[in-house]
């Protein structure tokens, strides 16, 4: 007899609890498998709205192979109205398929999946371009993103001795800022928003559609910006450094700014490499430049996050079945 099961928000929030490290390590395995050529990625599809241009549903398919060997998709919704609201911006489930038979084996509620997998990705990035010790931290947009990512920094060893927090919304920017104070010991505040991107670590998560930092700003040597948000930066800056992405052919389409660096030189030759070629030791950020890492969100990701918490469960006995899922169970 098939089973399904269902992991509710819930559970997931306190499986990840604790395991920061384990998702890191998750999510690097899911990168050089990536590499390999043992996973399978298609482009993301984007389901939006006429009436509604800021938002959207991304349904992100995907195969991871290896010990995972697990297929699946995230169904994710980015409602940026939500937050006046007072509800989190994104919700969604990730449904994971057996390998073997092709059907569906757990339906798990996936915005803090999805929110770690994000903050792992740019933690392991900012430990492997050499933002191990940075003066200063700048963080622009304030919201479930950003405060994971600067979670997910702080278990990565990234330390945090003076944070500045800027967002469109002065009150979404002292809330987080309080938060690092408090959670963290480390020093916070607001500040605007040439003051955040001076700093030596900058993130960048905001919902921006597109590019609003321009040539009246610069990015210096040895600074590092994780790009998480990808429409914030202007071409003419993002050439002006040395970029690498998660996935080039995924990165370079839908207007990001890679992609808007690309139309404008015609070429991709300001891509240095990706995430794995610096992890594998194929190419390494150069002191002289600012790097600039523009992750694309992959969903093998999700995948790989989303298996590791299904086995946890199982172990915990956390899982909820659902008997009599499927209909028919035999073909005749």
């Amino acid at each position: 007899m098939r089973e399904f099961s269902v992991l509710p928000g819930k559970d997931v929030v306190e499986l990840l609890a604790g395991r920061e490290a384990e998702v890191i390590d998750r999510v690097r395995e899911a990168y050089l498998a990536h590499d390999a050529g043992d996973t399978v990625n298609p482009d993301s599809y984007f389901l939006r709205f006429p009436q509604k241009p800021d938002s959207r549903i991304i349904a992100l398919p995907a195969y991871l192979g290896g010990a995972a060997e697990v297929a699946g998709i995230k169904w994710i919704g980015s409602f940026p109205g939500n937050v006046a609201d007072g509800m989190p911006r994104a919700s969604a489930v990730l449904v994971l398929n057996d390998y073997r038979t092709g059907y569906p084996f757990a339906l798990l509620e996936s915005a803090s999946i999805s929110a770690a997998r994000t903050a792992a990705s740019a933690a392991l990035a900012a430990t492997a371009l050499g933002a191990t010790a940075p003066a200063t931290v700048g963080v622009v947009g304030a919201g479930v993103i950003a405060r994971t990512i600067c979670h997910y920094l702080t278990v990565a060893g990234v330390p945090f001795a003076d944070v500045t927090v800027h967002d469109l919304d002065g009150a979404s920017a002292a809330a987080l800022a309080g938060h690092l104070d408090q959670t963290y010991g480390a020093p916070s505040r607001t500040g605007d928003l040439r003051r955040a991107l001076g700093c030596d670590l900058v993130v960048l998560a905001t919902t921006a559609l597109r590019p609003y930092i321009g040539a009246d700003h610069t990015l210096r040597p040895g600074q590092v910006v994780l790009n998480v948000s990808l429409r914030d930066l202007a071409p003419e800056l993002l050439l002006t450094a040395q970029n690498f992405v998660d996935d080039v052919e995924h990165c370079l389409k839908a207007d990001t700014s890679p992609h808007l660096a690309e139309q404008r030189v015609g070429n991709r030759s300001f891509i240095a490499g990706t995430l794995a070629d610096v992890l594998l030791g194929r190419c390494a950020p150069d002191p002289q430049r600012a790097v600039v890492f523009s992750p694309f969100g992959l969903g093998v990701l999700d995948l790989a996050v989303g298996r590791h918490l299904y086995q946890r469960a199982g172990e915990e006995g956390r899982l909820l079945p659902v008997p009599g899922f499927f209909g028919e169970t035999s073909r005749w």
